[in-house]
């Protein structure tokens, strides 16, 4: 099984670690209950429960799904950029001490680069690359 086809914009930030436009995504507005896959693979990443407004312009999570979410230093050595933990597809970045929730953090999160599953529905297999 090979990973979800992506359409070029898509690829474009999940590949290329593009960004989309602020206030454009899907789901920055978003405020239903469920959980926020990798586009690519379908790797839960986010619960509905994380997410708050920002005012950013593109989804934000305080808190992601532990060991699904990695963490790597990003080009321009000044941010954290956040990618799927099975894929490695880019996400966003994240950012702390802005002191938007308690826990102080906030996922800036493409909403290419992830699918909202609703509570109840069932979580797609995720996928692998080599299967």
């Amino acid at each position: 099984m090979s990973y979800n086809p992506l359409n070029s914009e898509e690829e474009r930030i999940i590949i290329h670690k593009g960004t989309e436009q602020p206030f454009t995504g899907e789901y920055n507005d978003l405020k239903a209950t469920g959980t926020f896959v990798c586009r690519r693979c379908n790797n839960p990443l986010y619960h509905s429960d994380d997410k708050f407004d920002s005012g950013c312009g593109w989804p934000s999570f305080d808190d992601e799904i532990t060991g699904n979410v990695k963490r790597v230093p990003d080009a321009d050595g000044r941010r954290i950029e956040i990618l799927c933990g099975n894929c490695g597809g880019h996400l966003g970045h994240v950012f702390s001490g802005e002191k938007f929730t308690e826990k102080n953090t906030r996922h800036c999160v493409n909403s290419l680069s992830v699918r909202f599953i609703p509570e109840g529905e069932e979580l797609p297999q995720i996928k692998t690359e080599d299967e």
